[in-house]
């Protein structure tokens, strides 16, 4: 079976980042039998505030001025993900897989359906159904008309090389008031939601997060090594 190394994750997004690129870089210039076994790694955990733009994102999605962003203590990261604009924080599970997409047999969509899929999974696990959408990537929750649609889960992604880097992020206790700052993905008649205020209560994040890498490693087909 192929292998996926769960590596730590980095509290600051631009210390995470400069460690998604390395691994990419590294995984890009593997052999072959490097990768008959070990095909990437997998970074999931939380991050401090910030907000992230995408490379075809619309800087007017984010509703605060920079000195205002200042005086938060926030930064705005533009990074080179598919996608618009969202927030990482606290209580959020943000996953980072930099897989080797040939040596796990998989094209771009094919991965963006089962990172999904494992995410997915997660929220069912704990009675939290949601689904996603034709017209926006991510995870949804809700029906149509104004408000009513509330996303639970962004997903950006980039491949390069035919290594894939950035990935997901899943409210879980997320302060959502950070939303409110932003128009989340591009979209200013959509919600944002997370499985504590699905549930009503607060939610472990730890069992979270070892849930997700169950799913990850089922959906996958692959086996998760933790240091």
């Amino acid at each position: 079976m192929k292998t996926v190394e769960v590596l730590p994750f980095a509290w600051g997004y631009e210390d995470g980042l400069a460690r998604q690129h390395a691994l990419h870089d590294a995984l890009a210039a593997s052999g072959q039998a490097e990768l008959a076994e070990r095909v990437g790694y997998l970074m999931a955990g939380e991050h401090e505030h910030v907000y992230t733009l995408g490379k075809h994102g619309h800087n007017e999605n984010m509703l605060l001025s920079s000195v205002a962003l200042q005086r938060m203590g926030v930064k705005l990261v533009q990074i080179d993900r598919g996608g618009d604009i969202t927030y990482h924080g606290p209580g959020q599970l943000v996953g980072y897989p930099i897989l080797h997409l040939p040596a796990l047999g998989i094209g771009a969509r094919a991965y963006v359906e089962r990172l999904l899929e494992s995410v997915q999974r997660t929220c069912e696990l704990y009675g939290v159904a949601c689904a996603p959408r034709e017209d926006a990537p991510g995870l949804w929750l809700g029906g149509e008309g104004p408000g009513a649609l509330r996303k639970i889960c962004a997903v950006g992604v980039h491949i390069g090389q035919g290594v894939s880097t950035h990935g997901f992020a899943l409210n879980v206790n997320t302060d959502l008031s950070y939303f409110a700052k932003i128009n989340p993905c591009g979209f200013s008649d959509r919600g944002v939601t997370s499985l504590a205020a699905e549930l009503g209560h607060t939610v472990d994040f730890g069992a979270v997060r070892r849930t997700f890498l169950t799913c990850f490693a089922e959906v996958f087909g692959v086996a998760l090594l933790e240091g």
